[in-house]
C-alpha cells in the first residue's frame, strides 16, 4: 500500500509594480532532514482523516498557517506518484491563496528555512520534475482562471 500525503501549493499575490502573473509567489519550505530539499507544506494522512483535513493540518503544523489564513482553490488538485526509500508514495496538492500576503510563516522543527519565490525560482528550488510540473500547472491554472478566482 502506498504512503499517502496531502498538502497545499500556497501562493500569495504581492502588491508591487509587477503585473499579474508576475506578482504571484509560492511558498516553499526547506526540510531540516535528508537532502534538505524544498517542498510545499504537506504530510501523511492520519488514520480516519480525509485528504483536505490532512492538507490543512499539515500546513498549520509546518508553516503556522491556519485554515482562516487560506483561500482554498478546489478547482485545482494534482496527484503525484513516486518512490521514497523503495516504497510507493502518492501526494495530493491543492492550491491555496494566502489571504493576507504579509501573514507570518512559522516553521516547525521539520523545516529549517522557507522562501516565497516566483515561478522560475520555485521550480529551481523544487529540483524534482514532478513538483516543478505541479508548480507550473498551478501557475497556468491561476493565469487561465484569472478573474474567476
Amino acid at each position: 500500500m502506498a504512503l499517502r500525503a496531502c498538502g497545499f501549493i500556497v501562493f500569495r499575490r504581492v502588491a508591487n509594480s509587477v503585473p499579474p502573473p508576475g506578482n504571484i509567489e509560492y511558498l516553499l519550505l526547506q526540510t531540516s532532514y535528508g537532502e534538505n530539499h524544498w517542498t510545499p507544506p504537506k504530510g501523511h494522512v492520519d488514520p480516519g482523516e480525509d485528504d483536505l483535513t490532512t492538507a490543512l493540518r499539515e500546513t498549520q503544523e509546518e508553516a503556522g498557517l491556519r485554515a482562516e489564513h487560506l483561500r482554498v482553490i478546489d478547482s485545482f488538485v494534482q496527484e503525484l506518484h513516486y518512490e521514497v526509500r523503495g516504497r510507493p508514495k502518492e501526494v495530493l496538492y491543492w492550491l491555496a491563496e494566502l489571504r493576507d500576503p504579509g501573514a507570518a510563516v512559522t516553521l516547525s522543527d521539520e523545516h529549517q528555512d522557507y522562501r516565497w519565490a516566483r515561478l522560475e525560482e520555485a521550480c529551481s528550488l523544487a529540483q524534482y520534475k514532478d513538483l516543478q510540473d505541479t508548480l507550473r500547472a498551478a501557475h497556468t491554472h491561476l493565469q487561465t482562471q484569472g478573474d474567476k478566482l
